[in-house]
């Protein structure tokens, strides 16, 4: 009996979170975990806040995870990294794309943006890997590939092989962008070796 495991991926709208929760779903389904998404959307459509839920393991009953319950988080951004690190379970691992997108109070002036936020966040000790996801997805052929970036360097850190990913990254990117996807997540993969 496997024990449950909670993944939770998390950025602003527009990042392309959900395609990236349905490769992990997708990649996770094929190896028979009981899976369970659930996505909540702030202002999604105006830069806000979203937040992907996973779990999978033998028996799943809800998709929520708890403070301080994550295994992984996913973050696509700094300050969403900060905003849901009280989510981290002791020992869990913080994947951080390591780009700055300003939320609509920094944009409309009313607010600031932080600085040193991971910086903040490693004086509070979590384990932290911040990859530049974007010069990656540049590297890869798109802007657009920092979600697959991301999902390569997850992968690294999970004991699935590359060919169930392989599979899921076939069944859920369409087929014009699927070689520039594959690029991104392998570059993702290798900077979460390092």
């Amino acid at each position: 009996m496997s024990e449950t495991k909670s993944i939770m991926i998390v950025g602003v709208g527009g990042q392309g979170t959900l395609l990236a929760s349905r490769i992990l779903g997708s990649a996770l389904l094929s190896l028979g975990h009981d899976v369970k998404l659930s996505e909540v959307h702030g202002m999604s459509q105006r830069g806000g806040s979203v937040v992907t839920y996973v779990k999978y393991g033998d028996k799943v009953y809800s998709p929520i995870v708890d403070r301080g319950e994550a295994d992984y988080i996913l973050s696509f951004e700094r300050l969403e990294a900060a905003r849901w690190l009280g989510w981290l379970k002791k020992g869990g691992e913080l994947i951080v794309n390591d780009q700055r997108i300003n939320p609509m109070p920094v944009i409309t002036g009313a607010a600031q943006y932080p600085d040193g936020v991971l910086e903040k966040i490693r004086a509070l000790g979590a384990n932290m890997l911040d990859v530049d996801a974007l010069s990656l997805a540049l590297e890869a052929g798109s802007s657009k590939a920092v979600n697959v970036v991301l999902i390569g360097v997850l992968a690294s850190m999970m004991d699935i092989s590359e060919d169930v990913w392989m599979r899921a990254l076939e069944d859920n990117v369409k087929p014009k962008f699927l070689e520039m996807n594959k690029k991104a997540f392998a570059l993702g993969y290798a900077a979460g070796k390092r």
